[in-house]
């Protein structure tokens, strides 16, 4: 019994499917220069991302379609090596949309890749190292902390050139950018206080705290009037006031306690507030889960939810539908429900605490996101 015959308009229909399935992520063949996909929503992750282990997805940038249920899409190659050639830790991601360009910090350098070629611009060696960056609203300047030195360094994102010297206290580490533009907030893990600056002359021109021990991870409201920290030896978080100074609130998890660590040596390490500013997420490393809490006093506990190994940092994405702890998970903000957990291209799964969305339209950024989980409400 002969085979059937397959029509010719069978196979026309099925490669139009097969087709149009990958029409995200063609590039535009003419132009060696254009390596970015076309148009959407993709999640960039900078992997060595938690220490210098590569068992949590290789080395690279990795990009996930937003849009087609977090799909492996392409593997961006990086530098950041250290003198032996392995890769280095990556400590930082942002974007500078105005420069179409994303910034990777690794212990010692600084890199600048185009986001549409996916060339690498630039690496720069700073003295005392780097640490995790933020980038200013207008994507012109970097605060770039030294890797737990006593000062940051304020960068020209487009020339990587060191604008001016801070020095804070003794162990440089997070950064974020206020969303105003008009103010920095430096987090020394050695100190108590959360340091602010006057950016438009990079002097500190204010503190907050004492919180109850050194800062750690920490988040902001859109409106730059609170600020939500992690705390050495504290399994929660404290609320601060921008404005004035003070220390609000000391939230404890309840139902959960204490343990060891494996990373970062403090019970909760990651701290975000989602883009609707209704909800403060907490990690929990030793009890290897997310804590969910109100975000308004009494700042009451929602609910936990289980994570598939210890997490260091949580993000969300621009639209508040998806969390995305270091762990891996993609998990429905609504629901609670974990959706699914990034994996590359060889089927490994994929974690990292340095991650990022970036949308693109004709090629090019149009928007992006932040590796913290700041607050987007508008007010």
């Amino acid at each position: 019994m002969k085979p059937k015959k397959i029509k010719p308009i069978v196979i026309a229909f099925i490669l139009v499917l097969f087709t149009s399935a990958w029409i995200p992520f063609q590039v535009n063949d003419a132009d060696p220069e254009i390596q970015s996909p076309e148009s959407g929503r993709y999640l960039y992750v900078a992997v060595p991302g938690i220490r210098n282990y590569l068992g949590y997805g290789g080395h690279g940038i990795l990009v996930f379609d937003m849009d087609n249920d977090h799909r492996f899409v392409k593997r961006i190659k990086t530098q950041g090596l250290l003198p032996n050639g392995k890769p280095s830790n990556v400590k930082g991601v942002a974007v500078s949309v105005a420069l179409n360009s994303i910034f990777v910090s690794t212990l010692q350098t600084l890199q600048r890749i185009d986001l549409t070629s996916e060339k690498i611009l630039w690496e720069k060696t700073y003295e005392g190292g780097a640490d995790r960056m933020a980038i200013s609203p207008d994507g012109k300047t970097m605060y770039l902390p030294s890797l737990e030195k006593s000062f940051w360094n304020v960068v020209d994102c487009e020339s990587g050139e060191i604008i001016k010297k801070i020095d804070v206290h003794q162990r440089a580490h997070n950064t974020l950018y206020g969303p105003s533009g008009k103010h920095a907030y430096l987090a020394d893990i050695a100190s108590p206080y959360l340091h602010v600056t006057n950016t438009e002359d990079h002097s500190i021109i204010k503190k907050v705290g004492p919180f109850s021990n050194g800062v750690r991870p920490f988040t902001i409201d859109s409106q730059e009037k609170l600020v939500f920290a992690n705390v050495d030896d504290l399994l929660g978080f404290e609320v601060g006031d921008l404005k004035t100074g003070e220390v609000l609130n000391s939230i404890k998890v309840e139902g959960w306690e204490k343990g060891p660590v494996r990373r970062h040596g403090n019970p909760s390490h990651g701290i975000g507030l989602t883009p609707n500013e209704k909800e403060v997420w907490v990690s929990d490393g030793h009890n290897m889960r997310m804590h969910v809490f109100s975000a308004t006093p009494p700042y009451q506990q929602l609910t936990t939810i289980p994570l598939q190994d210890m997490p260091g940092w949580i993000t969300f994405s621009l639209d508040g539908k998806y969390a995305y702890p270091s762990s891996g998970e993609v998990i429905d903000v609504e629901t609670r429900n974990i959706l699914l957990t990034l994996k590359d291209e060889f089927h490994n799964y994929v974690a990292s605490e340095k991650m990022v969305e970036i949308h693109f339209t004709k090629h090019q950024v149009t928007k992006a996101g932040d590796q913290f989980g700041i607050g987007r409400a508008v007010k």
